[in-house]
């Protein structure tokens, strides 16, 4: 059986925004004090060896929390890292083959872009658990990213798509409101709590702008 994943708040890491993998580590910490309901890492420029070693001490940061863990790109490295599943950007590998490696009871998310991706992915059916949707809106934090689609992007791909949403992209606490109204199931960030003074209260002010009553 796969975990429970609750999309509400998902902090995607960056070891050179947090000062190193220790500042990752603290960050996590933090941002699971905060709220944070899920944690992918990510880091394109560390060795499987670096990652692993890192993966393995979020594993024991957010276990208390019951959070998941999800590695980015590197599905032969979620069980040596004894993470929850894996994340795939639309070039980063096959997802028969990324769902095979990890086995069917870990998590397994895709990033799309446009309605016309998730139709190309609804065969995959529950292979995927999750879809992270966006750039919502332009982000320094992934070079050479997608177009950004917009709110009314945003809106299109989750009223078509049969898996849970999360968007991400440009998002910090003055524009998270415009998003509740899309259908998504949550947000994700990646400098709005990497490198921020104080995680955890950045996380609480995302969280909190989330699930003002409307």
């Amino acid at each position: 059986m796969r975990p429970p994943l609750d999309l509400t708040l998902y902090l995607v890491t960056d070891t050179a925004l947090c000062g190193g993998p220790d500042g990752v580590v603290r960050t996590v910490e933090a941002a699971a004090r905060g709220g944070v309901t899920c944690v992918q890492l990510r880091d394109p420029a560390a060795s499987d060896d670096e990652l692993v070693d890192l993966g393995r001490r979020l594993v024991r940061s957010v276990a208390p929390h019951g959070i998941p863990l999800i590695v980015n790109d590197r599905p032969h490295l979620v069980a040596p890292i004894g993470a929850q599943g894996v994340h795939l950007g639309q070039g980063d590998g096959d997802v028969v083959a990324a769902r095979e490696a990890i086995g069917p009871n870990a998590l397994l998310g895709l990033s799309v872009q446009t309605s016309e991706m998730v139709e190309a992915a609804r065969p995959l059916g529950d292979a995927v658990d999750y879809l992270g949707v966006g750039p919502v809106w332009p982000t320094p934090s992934k070079p050479n990213h997608a177009p950004a689609g917009g709110v009314r992007t945003a809106f299109e791909v989750a009223s078509v798509s049969p898996w849970p949403c999360v968007l991400i992209g440009g998002i910090h606490p003055p524009r998270v409101r415009r998003l509740v109204g899309t259908g998504a199931q949550g947000i994700a960030v990646i400098s709005a709590i990497c490198g921020t003074p104080d995680p955890e209260t950045a996380a609480r002010e995302l969280r909190a702008e989330w699930e003002a009553p409307v």
